[in-house]
Order: C-alpha cells, then structure tokens, then sequence
C-alpha cells in the first residue's frame, strides 16, 4: 500500500535545456510509482502552461499522456490537481486519459490518516496582485474568450512566454524558505489544523521541500518541484516519507 505524490514538473517551460529529457524523467517516476501504487496525486503545475482549446490540446506530451493512460486504465486511480499554470482543462484529461481531476483542495482519508491536498497556490496568500491574477484566470468569460478568440498556436507560445517572463521575474526577487511566520502555506496550514483534524498536509507550489510538524501535531509537507529538485512524497499506510527520484 503506497500514495505518491508529485508536483511542479512544468513541462514544457522555457527555461527547461532538455524538455525531452525532462518529460521522461517523469515518465521513469511513473514506471517506478505504478509498481506499488495504491494511488498517484498529481498536486499541481504538472505542465507549465496547459490550455484546452475548443478542438486543440498543447502538443509534445504525448509520451507522458500515453504512459498516464496505461496507468489509469491498469485500474490505479491517478490524481491531477490544477495549479496555478495549469489549470485550463475542460474535460480532455478525465475524458481521454482517464485522471480525476480536482479543482480545488480536498480532504481525503488514506489508510485511516486524514489528509489536506491541494497545489498550494492563493492558501493563505494576501498578495492582491496575484489574487487579481487568480480571478482572472478563473473567470469563466475570460476562459472562454480566450479559447474563441486566440488561435491556438499563438494561445500556446503566448502562455509558454509568459511562464518563463514570470519564472525570470520571480527568480530575481524571490527567497527560499520565509519562515514559518511568512511562509503563506504555513500560515494557511497553523490556522486550518486548529479547527480541523488533519494528519498530514501536502502540497507544492512553492518549489521548496518542507516537512514541519504544527502544534496540533498535523504535519505539513511541502514538496518541491520536479524540475530541480526532483522531490516527491510516498505514504507507505504509517509515515509520509520525502524522497528524491534520481
């Protein structure tokens, strides 16, 4: 019995040397998690910029989605969190591939721990330019005229442009571990745990690897990336473990 988790792949980011190469790393991990896999969480920025258009899908990750179909269809239920660059999927991925999709956070209980999933993105962050940027991506309007009015090609470069604009911006200002006072996921956690029962908390995002026990004694994992660190997290039914995939 074992839950894997994965998050912050950004396939098909820019800033990526080798995108093939990167795409069958993650591929290797899938080979290595169907194995023993009770069931696999995908938490979010699996691809860097994912975009269904009426009658277009982006290209290139056919390798992956082809290995996540045999997943899905060998009966191991497979995850897929939105996140905040990946979050345009309007029924492809259930429908052709075969994942669950969720949209927002769930609680869930595995093997009698109750667990908080979620990407992470907007949980406990106060910044008002991004949360302006989040209604905006999850207007409905804009979905919607953005899917009926921007040819699909230029939809795609566009998105991928703005990723690696938004990835070089953040790269010159943004720190490491803020510290559990700063820390937006810590912050939402410590205040979640205190009215809710929940063992352990997962999520990604933030592209650090985190393992911190609350007050409460929830535990909160934040769990990299996989495009750097190559960080993912195993529940084994007694203890949640963070690994890296080498």
């Amino acid at each position: 019995m074992k839950y894997y988790f994965l998050s912050d792949a950004h396939l098909g980011s820019l800033v990526i040397k080798d995108p093939e190469a990167h795409q069958q790393k993650l591929i290797d991990w899938l080979d290595m998690a169907k194995t023993d896999a009770t069931e696999i969480f995908l938490l979010g920025d699996i691809f860097d910029f994912w975009f269904e258009f009426w009658k277009k899908v982006p290209t290139g990750y056919e390798p992956l989605l082809d290995k996540l179909t045999e997943i899905t269809r060998s009966g191991i239920p497979v995850h897929f969190f939105t996140g905040n660059h990946d979050l345009w999927t309007f029924g492809f991925l259930e429908k052709r591939i075969g994942l669950i999709v969720h949209k927002k956070p769930i609680t869930v209980t595995l093997a009698g721990k109750r667990f908080y999933l979620a990407h992470g993105d907007g949980l406990g962050d106060k910044d008002f330019a991004f949360r302006c940027l989040c209604t905006i991506f999850h207007s409905k309007i804009c979905q919607f005229l953005f899917r009926t009015l921007v040819p699909p090609k230029l939809g795609f470069k566009l998105g991928l442009a703005w990723s690696k604009s938004n990835r070089q911006k953040r790269a010159q200002t943004e720190i490491g571990y803020k510290g559990e006072e700063k820390e937006s996921i810590v912050i939402f956690a410590k205040k979640h745990s205190a009215t809710n029962p929940i063992d352990y908390y997962i999520m990604g995002h933030r592209h650090i690897v985190l393992n911190l026990l609350l007050a409460n004694k929830s535990q909160l994992f934040i769990i990299g990336d996989f495009m750097e660190e190559f960080s993912y997290a195993v529940f084994d039914g007694e203890t949640v473990n963070l690994l890296n995939f080498d």
